[in-house]
């Protein structure tokens, strides 16, 4: 797709029918982002989120996307010890969660980690930019590269990345022009922008972002593309109403008995109540 110059359309999902919703309507790269620690499990950051929540995670996905590239965040603290350390950890990613490839925040400080991965056989994309598992030393969640030594850092930490065999890099939350030439450096690996503009190779957003049905803060570059959290409100609320009311069930929503076992059956009720 980068080759054809194709745009390549990513998309978190997190359980089963957000991953039936990527295989079935066209998406090219399903990820079980570890943003699922937030929005899914109700955790303050990414940071809290341990390996054997994500591989539950990616169980359930793997079993409904089939025809997307299935990629899996590495959690924090799975290959920051080294790479024999993430070796092991990806490999349980791969075997036991069903996915396809693995995802590593960092530039050159993780070059080894990649190098040793896909010397393997288990393909690597990056994620350069804004680092969410760093959010606490980064002092938040900021724009990355806006001066020209930073913005010549992630060129390097790109050109790393793929020097050490990674097939993709996620660059999020870099001024546009930074990552139109990031884009235009690399020759093989794909970049996938988040809050980078529409000179990448690729988009992703988070499944709750596009659908409306986060709560939390609305990042500049989050567009919703559905209103999801409105429907599920109006739901709720006419499933209520029509509970209190008794407009449900219905009559065509309830199963009926034969009329002759019917007044049997009363007329038993009626003498058992006498002989009480």
């Amino acid at each position: 797709m980068k080759r054809k110059r194709t745009p390549i359309a990513m998309l978190t999902a997190y359980d089963f029918p957000t991953a039936r919703a990527c295989e079935a309507h066209g998406v090219d790269v399903t990820l079980v982002g570890d943003s699922l620690a937030q929005v899914c499990l109700g955790y303050e950051s990414t940071t809290r989120l341990t390996l054997d929540e994500m591989i539950h995670h990616c169980r359930a996905v793997a079993r409904g996307s089939k025809a997307p590239l299935l990629v899996a965040d590495m959690p924090f603290g799975t290959y920051h010890a080294g790479p024999e350390d993430a070796v092991r950890n990806a490999v349980r990613l791969v075997q036991e969660g069903g996915v396809e490839a693995v995802k590593i925040e960092g530039g050159r400080e993780v070059v080894e980690t990649v190098r040793r991965l896909t010397t393997i056989g288990i393909p690597v994309m990056g994620h350069i930019g804004l680092l969410p598992q760093r959010h606490a030393i980064l002092s938040g969640y900021r724009v990355q590269g806006k001066s020209t030594e930073d913005a010549l850092a992630l060129m390097d930490d790109a050109l790393a990345l793929e020097d050490a065999g990674a097939f993709a890099m996620v660059v999020e939350a870099v001024p546009h022009a930074v990552s139109a030439r990031i884009t235009q450096s690399l020759q093989h690996a794909a970049t996938i922008g988040i809050g980078a503009g529409c000179e990448t190779d690729g988009q992703v957003l988070v499944w709750d972002d596009i659908m409306g049905t986060w709560g939390g803060h609305k990042a500049k570059f989050v567009r919703r593309f559905g209103d999801v959290r409105g429907e599920v409100e109006r739901g709720v609320k006419a499933y209520i109403q029509a509970v209190r009311d008794r407009s449900f069930p219905s009559t065509s929503e309830s199963y009926e008995m034969a009329e002759e076992e019917l007044d049997r059956f009363h007329q038993l009720t009626k003498d058992q109540a006498r002989r009480s």
